[in-house]
């Protein structure tokens, strides 16, 4: 049974004529005919009681009757949601990212896209690093805001930020001075690292040269707390430059870079490159690219975004 042998069913019901509903149909009497008898076959009982010149419905042809108008007025309203759908985009993205970047990067995009798209829900679940890379593989996310270069060849990365990961310490610190550190500048320094993460390992690695030397003070999971915990004199904090941007401009922090080169950091929109983009989809890349970074205040009316807890912790750099 498909939709084709219903319509055409349904037009011999209305017009209660083989004959005219072949021309309806666009099709010879005995196509339709042919139709019929598919159906009958299938449903295993007569549809039709043949009168001489006229035709009646059986009560199989009258149930089938109710329920095929049910059917194509289904499928019409599927049809015209879906038209509905690439001129008015609805529905939800879920785009997975660190708080971090949700509240230095993405606020403007945010505000942004739901300006543009108001009838598409946007859901955030907070997630870093390779958890990030997982959700979109997993297809749990559609979107994810993560370091690139990734190197998962099934997803597609496009850069939308950059800036420089920078060692924080108070604004009145020693270190503060300085226009670039090296490890051995902060021996004998307690450290506040970031617990796991991109981040994370590349500081590991910059450090080798001095990590029997090395005091680390405590290892954070949130960008806010490293911020917080530098501010109250317990260490010196690494945090990306755009993070703590606003504490460097009031001269609570000073952000100095490290050296011998700057330790940059690429932040990308990530995607599995099979997967269908909508409208709604689309839209997010597009304004994602335009607006990512944006460091332009946002009405705090634009913030109220649903947010997921699930996955990952909040802040990881």
């Amino acid at each position: 049974m498909d939709l084709d042998q219903l319509h055409t069913f349904l037009e011999i019901v209305r017009l209660k004529s083989f004959s005219k509903a072949a021309q309806t149909c666009f099709r010879t009497q005995p196509a339709v005919s042919a139709q019929v008898r598919q159906l009958e076959q299938e449903l295993n009982a007569p549809l039709f009681d043949r009168l001489g010149t006229k035709i009646a419905l059986t009560p199989a042809g009258r149930i089938l009757a109710e329920h095929a108008e049910q059917i194509l007025d289904l499928r019409r309203r599927a049809q015209i949601a879906i038209n509905e759908l690439e001129r008015v985009p609805r529905g939800e993205l879920v785009i997975a990212a660190s708080e971090a970047n949700c509240i230095y990067v993405l606020p403007r995009v945010f505000f942004e896209y739901k300006k543009q798209f108001p009838n598409v829900q946007v859901q955030v679940d907070r997630a870093y690093g390779p958890r990030v890379v997982e959700a979109v593989l997993n297809n749990q996310v559609d979107f994810g805001i993560t370091q690139i270069p990734v190197k998962e060849k099934r997803v597609q990365a496009v850069r939308i930020h950059a800036d420089e990961v920078k060692a924080v310490v108070p604004a009145a610190h020693p270190l503060a001075l300085k226009s670039r550190v090296t490890p051995h500048d902060l021996v004998g320094h307690p450290l506040l690292l970031p617990k796991t993460g991109t981040t994370r390992a590349r500081l590991n690695a910059w450090l080798e040269p001095v990590e029997d030397e090395m005091a680390i003070s405590m290892e954070l999971d949130s960008t806010e707390m490293i911020k917080r915990f530098v501010l109250a004199g317990l260490g010196v904090g690494f945090v990306a430059g755009t993070h703590c941007r606003e504490e460097i401009a009031s001269a609570k922090l000073a952000g100095v870079s490290l050296g011998p080169d700057a330790m940059e950091r690429q932040i990308g929109l990530i995607y599995r490159k099979d997967k269908a983009l909508s409208k709604a989809a689309l839209g997010f890349i597009d304004v994602t690219l335009s607006h990512a970074g944006d460091p332009a205040r946002v009405p705090a009316k634009a913030e109220g975004l649903p947010v997921e807890k699930a996955g990952g912790k909040a802040g990881r750099a």
